[in-house]
Formats: structure tokens, sequence, C-alpha cells
């Protein structure tokens, strides 16, 4: 494949004229990064294989979106044809001009050494080695087959940073001047913490939110700092080979179809969470671990939640008038939402970007702006 001028239409896309990411973007050869992937298709997860299509290669690799390389416990690289994996992506290489962003939140500056976390298909890791040399860089995932499969792509290119197989949320080793995370954590761990110099600072990522993190550490062992105004969703950091099951059997079902427990009349409308980001985020930092879908026709539109601890909630709406929403468990997931709803119209914005972070030697993270506080 003649990838140079992809290449760098690529890196005129994601980074500006004077970025110091620029030239790196342009000499990285991502589509060796990404030689097969999983994409969505109406009956499912369809699998690509690059070296067999170089259109479709190129056109995948190189457009600033995410490339999925693992579903479930199914490497792309490993699957057959005809393969259907089930469950949710579990590694991916993350769209670049959300890479550079992230480096860019962390104020790289030469001499800096740099833990990455989430190695995944390496490409970031290949423009950190670029950027601060091998002897700077070390990358974690808890993935050994990733990390093996990083490791010989960045070598093809010339690139030897230093790769370890490990969950990064335990001790670390080795101590460094930046941690920048491509996996979601909550609360942040307090290895990270302890692996950071005093004056370093950690760019990541709060699961199950689009918010940013950065802070830097204090001589104390804690760490400060805010919530970026930027946005970015990152896979949940595992510990192993798979995404647990939190919900109990049967709360999916109940969710979309169930009756019995509270029936009443919404105040607000059918809400798509997942297309309402700062909504969404809020409602997993006061609902944490829910999930949520949409489902919408002509004439009727409804969502539905469920949490671990039994709750779900349902709100349908015919023809855009008021919903009907049905809620049962310990928590009603739709006052939750209407809360949170509410809070909007009262201060014109919701409280999470911009916010202050106070990160504990433990781990435990603080947001508070204005009279809004919220501990992780």
């Amino acid at each position: 494949m003649h990838w140079k001028p992809h290449a760098a239409a690529l890196a005129d896309g994601v980074t500006h004229a004077a970025s110091r990411w620029r030239p790196l973007v342009a000499a990285v050869p991502r589509h060796r990064f990404v030689p097969r992937w999983w994409q969505r298709a109406d009956d499912g997860w369809q699998l690509h294989d690059g070296p067999t299509d170089h259109d479709r290669w190129a056109a995948a690799a190189y457009a600033d979106r995410s490339v999925i390389t693992r579903v479930g416990p199914l490497h792309a690289e490993l699957a057959a044809r005809g393969d259907q994996p089930q469950g949710s992506p579990t590694s991916s290489a993350t769209l670049p001009s959300l890479i550079v962003r992230m480096f860019q939140h962390a104020r790289i500056a030469d001499g800096n050494h740099l833990l990455d976390v989430g190695t995944g298909s390496g490409y970031g890791t290949a423009l950190a080695t670029l950027r601060l040399g091998e002897e700077s860089v070390t990358s974690m995932d808890v993935d050994p087959y990733l990390v093996d499969a990083a490791a010989y792509r960045l070598d093809e290119i010339g690139l030897r940073p230093r790769l370890e197989a490990l969950d990064a949320t335990g001790p670390l080793p080795g101590m460094y001047d930046r941690i920048v995370a491509t996996v979601g954590v909550r609360p942040v761990p307090a290895g990270w913490l302890e692996a950071l110099v005093p004056g370093g600072r950690l760019v990541t990522t709060l699961s199950g939110t689009t918010l940013i993190v950065t802070a830097e550490k204090q001589d104390d062992g804690s760490a400060v700092g805010q919530v970026e105004w930027d946005r970015a969703g990152f896979m949940q950091a595992r510990a192993g080979d798979d995404y647990a099951d939190t919900l109990p059997a049967g709360l999916l079902e109940a969710a979309r179809n169930g009756a019995g427990g509270a029936v009443t009349q919404g105040e607000y409308p059918v809400l798509d969470i997942q297309e309402a980001w700062d909504v969404a985020s809020m409602l997993d930092i006061d609902a944490p671990g829910t999930v949520y879908g949409y489902e919408a026709d002509a004439d009727e539109c409804t969502t539905w939640l469920a949490h671990p601890d039994g709750s779900w909630a349902r709100a349908t709406s015919h023809g855009g008038q008021p919903p009907l929403v049905h809620q049962s468990g310990p928590q009603g997931l739709w006052d939750v939402l209407d809360r949170i709803r509410s809070y909007w119209l009262q201060h014109g914005e919701l409280p999470l970007r911009g916010a202050h972070v106070l990160i504990t030697p433990d781990g435990e993270t603080r947001l508070a702006r204005g009279g809004w506080r919220a501990v992780l």
C-alpha cells in the first residue's frame, strides 16, 4: 500500500499546521496496526481483512475514527470467516484526533517519561515514541496478546519502547512525569498517583462518562486539576478477558417490556440519553452503572434504563405527548434523570465540565463546581 499520502492527509485533518504532532501522524503507517478489524453490520459484527482489500483498508485506517479490533474475547486477527462475536467492543485503535488531544492535554515536554495506559493497537504508543524517544515511553495493557502484537508492529517500523502486560489499575512499576490513559477508570487508581512524580501530570477519563480529567500531583501525594471542557469516550478498564455482566438476569427485559412498579406521567420528553452526552455523564455520576437504550418509530418513542441494584424505568411517548413512565426498584431511575434535567433548566448547564478535581492519595476522586459536589 502507498500509505504516505493517506497518512499525510490524516495529519492535515487532525492537527493544525504548527502542531508538533502533525509530522508524527504523517510518519506512522496506521494501517500496519489494524490489519483486521470488526465493523457493525445489520446482522452483527462483520470481519474485515486489510491485506485482501487495500482500498477498504486505507479507508478504515486513515479516517479519523476508531477501528474496533476486539469484540468480547475475540480478536479480529484470531477470528475466522463467519465468526459472530457476542458482546461489546473490548479493544480498538482510537481515532487519531482524540489520541493527539489526550497527549496535548498532558502538556508533554522534551525529556518527560510517559506512561501510556491502554496499549491497544499500539498506534498511540508509536506517536508518543516518535515524540519522546524509546527510553522515555512505557505502554501497558491488560491483554498480553495486544501487547505482543503491538510490540511486533512497533518493531517493524523501528520503534522499541517498553511494553508491559499487566493490570494498570494495580501497583505500577517505575515513576513517570506524565500518565495518559486511553481507558476509562472510576475512581482514579491510587497506583497512578504513586507512580507520578511530584509536579507530574495525569490525563484520564472517568468510565461511563465523556469527562476528561487532568490533574497535577502535589507534594502531599494528592493531585489537583479539573474536568476539561473537551470530551472523550473510552472503553472501561478491565481486569480480565472480558467485561462482567453487572445486571441481574431478566432486568433488561423488564426494563423494555415489564409491568408493575410505579406508573406516572413524565414531566419532560423522552430522551435519547446516548446522544445527550452531558446528561449521560451526569447520570453515571449520580447512578453509576446505569444501562440505557432508545427506540423510536414514526409515532412512538421509548427510553429504558436498568441499574445493577435491580432498578429499572421505561418512558414511552405517543405523538409527542408527555410520556407514560414505569419505574421499579430501589431507586427511581427516571426520577434521577428528571432531577438532572431540572438542574440543567435551572442553572443553564450541568456542573460537570470545568469542575475542580481533587484526587486523594488513596484514589478518591472529588468533583466540585459552585455548590455542587460529587465523590467517586
